[in-house]
């Protein structure tokens, strides 16, 4: 019971910090300055998550065109909220109005992974985008995980980084939660709710 009203209770403060969040948002992009909204309220999420990030390495300057493993919804906080970063997205999402709204604040490029004719287009939409983003995050293994290793690549949409555009970065990204990770993990059927 204790789990469950510590989770009704994060939501509700998810749901508070989106409502100061949404004002906060449009005004910056009355203004026309980069808009820094999106990366702050996703940082507020990883933390009202619970999440405690420790980021080891440099970070480029310049682009980043940033490759990560995929453990669970709260990935996409945690680098956004670290990095300021975009990310590429299957086009099942637009679907989903609410998610589908916020990605678009979060300049999130969907692709459609079914559409194999228009690979050669979405290509090129995730070379502009990580060229007018600072940093854009994908996804290669295409699914999550179970957080105990990588799952194989997809390969048809790195071909935007052969050849990396120009001032971009490749930088892999490792999103290891220790002993917690099977507590995290996203895998197979488990309603997005549950997890």
């Amino acid at each position: 019971m204790l789990g469950g009203f510590r989770i009704t209770i994060r939501l509700a403060t998810m749901l508070a910090w989106l409502l100061v969040c949404i004002p906060l948002f449009y005004a910056s992009r009355i203004i026309g300055s980069d808009n820094p909204w999106p990366r702050r309220f996703l940082a507020g999420v990883a933390r009202i998550a619970g999440v405690s990030l420790r980021l080891v390495g440099k970070r480029p300057s310049g682009g980043e065109f940033l490759l990560a493993n995929h453990v669970s919804w709260i990935d996409i906080p945690a680098i956004a909220g670290a990095t300021g970063a975009a990310f590429v997205a299957h086009d099942g999402l637009v679907s989903v109005p609410l998610v589908h709204w916020l990605c678009r604040m979060n300049r999130t490029v969907f692709i459609a992974r079914h559409d194999r004719a228009s690979v050669h287009r979405q290509i090129e939409q995730v070379r502009e985008a990580v060229k007018g983003s600072g940093a854009l995050a994908i996804f290669p293994e295409g699914t999550t995980s179970d957080g105990t290793g990588v799952l194989p690549f997809k390969s048809s949409l790195l071909s935007a980084l052969d050849p990396p555009p120009p001032g971009v970065a490749v930088q892999p990204v490792l999103l290891d939660y220790g002993s917690e990770a099977a507590d995290v993990a996203w895998v197979g059927e488990e309603p997005g709710l549950d997890n």
